[in-house]
């Protein structure tokens, strides 16, 4: 039977770390890096007698994510006991979520490519996303038959997203995370740096014969940190799963784990039920209640979010959608054309091609995003005014750039230093036309008896004799009236 009559059916579970100063029940810090053990407080290493308390800014952050995804948020939801004996899980269970979470039927468009000119909006539902606190980890480098603890991560704050199983393939997949974790870190309520492990994803599979509605026996791919390895560790676990059914097995429901280095999935253990976790309400931690008022206000502060952004950009800037979507991808880049846009005075399509095509162009060669980049707004604006204001040409302003990204200065510091100012003179301009037609007697005759390719020529040999200098709009119009 052909893969072709099977249908792959996912659900994404997202843990998003909170971007908040301290842990979600203790004042633990939980910067990134720190020696093992050393942010570890006694309620992170659940020592007798300690008691948690809530991290209001924990909790501000998964309702402003909620409202993002126009979610439901419950006007009053409880913290539950989640039981595992693991060892880096110091109390023996996990303070999270269970019957009542935080927020609640949701959803997020994605958008996938049929073509090279055709679109396709799907909606993706959002279960859920819950808090909860993050465990610790096991370290097994360095440790000669024996497993070392770190209990820095322990408490760390986290909100679970957990999708309908609305996923049909790999691609899809990637889109759909892609858009969450762009949307998470234009809300600031997540750093999404995932080789930090602050955004990972467990992906639950199964395949159907397509046409039937019931699901197959599913497998969860536990987090995974990266988008290509989402999309291998998923492409990966449908071709398996085929396999083994066409060959007459069984799927059974289990954890696996990702091997980057193979490309493979492997198995790590028998998947739990919700009833092996012996949840039941935390007696040491009230309900949250989100008021009315405490929602209106946190609805209130919501940044513009990308979409409304880049529909924006389209409308009031003139963009293509391409471009906006460029332009659009992160809050800082969005930011900072904006800023070009209002203190250059150039038309804002020349702003977002030079952005999008040199500045992003030569920032992904440097390693660098648009928040490290060389050339501040301001400084990227005072280029783009001596394009508009005729002191340089489009040329010239390209040697410019280079010059501002190794650091030497602002564009009229440069301009200045370098004699770069463009030649406006019009007698200037003539009397260097007049010495590129002497010199090429065979190439006026030529031009003039028909081959109008020649122009370029001559163009090309003016703008060298005036060091790139001449007004090139001024050139053109003068050399025309010279080569009649």
């Amino acid at each position: 039977m052909s893969h072709a009559d099977w249908e792959a059916v996912i659900g994404l579970e997202v843990h998003c770390q909170l971007s908040t100063n301290s842990k979600i029940f203790s004042g633990a810090a939980i910067a990134y890096g720190a020696e093992p053990n050393t942010q570890a407080c006694p309620i992170d290493l659940g020592m007798p007698g300690v008691l948690p308390v809530l991290n209001g800014d924990a909790v501000k952050k998964a309702v402003t994510f909620g409202l993002s995804v126009d979610a439901e948020i419950a006007r009053r939801c409880v913290f539950a006991r989640k039981h595992y004996f693991y060892p880096d899980l110091p109390k023996g269970y996990q303070i999270s979520q269970y019957e009542l979470p935080i927020v609640a039927n949701g959803h997020l468009d994605i958008e996938l490519e049929d073509g090279p000119n055709s679109v396709t909006v799907k909606r993706i539902g959002i279960t859920r996303a819950h808090m909860e606190e993050d465990a610790g980890k096991s370290l097994h480098e360095n440790f000669s038959g024996s497993t070392g603890i770190d209990l820095n991560r322990a408490g760390t704050p986290l909100i679970e997203i957990v999708s309908e199983p609305d996923i049909r393939s790999a691609a899809e997949a990637v889109a759909y995370l892609k858009k969450l974790h762009q949307l998470v870190v234009y809300l600031g309520i997540c750093d999404g740096n995932m080789q930090e492990g602050s955004f990972r994803c467990d992906a639950n599979v199964s395949v159907r014969r397509r046409g039937t509605e019931k699901f197959g026996t599913r497998t969860e791919t536990k987090n995974v940190n990266s988008f290509r390895y989402v999309e291998k560790a998923i492409e990966y676990e449908i071709e398996r799963q085929i396999e083994v059914i066409e060959a007459g097995g069984t799927i059974v429901q289990e954890t696996r784990l990702f091997n980057p280095d193979t490309g493979e999935t492997r198995a790590m253990r028998s998947k739990e039920n919700a009833n092996d976790y012996r949840y039941f309400p935390d007696p040491d931690l009230l309900p949250v209640v989100c008021t009315e008022d405490y929602i209106d206000a946190i609805r209130s502060s919501l940044p513009e979010l990308p979409e409304a952004k880049r529909a924006r950009f389209v409308s009031v800037f003139g963009l293509s959608d391409y471009d906006a979507k460029t332009l659009t991808s992160s809050r800082e880049l969005a930011a900072y054309y904006e800023a070009v846009v209002a203190a250059s005075g150039a038309e804002p399509k020349l702003c977002a091609n030079w952005i999008a095509t040199d500045l992003l162009g030569a920032l992904n060669k440097l390693g660098k995003d648009i928040g490290e980049s060389p050339i501040g707004a301001d400084a990227f604006a005072g280029l783009l005014k001596r394009m508009v204001d005729k002191t340089i040409s489009g040329k010239i302003a390209k040697d410019v750039f280079e010059a501002m990204l190794a650091g030497e200065g602002s564009a009229d510091d440069i301009i200045q230093a370098k004699g770069l100012v463009q030649i406006t003179d019009e007698s200037a301009i003539i009397a260097a036309i007049d010495d590129v037609i002497a010199k090429n007697p065979q190439q006026l005759a030529d031009f003039r008896a028909g081959k109008d390719r020649l122009f370029g020529f001559f163009v090309g040999q003016a703008m060298k004799a005036t060091q790139g200098k001449a007004n090139p709009d001024a050139l053109n119009r003068l050399l025309k009236e010279k080569l009649k």
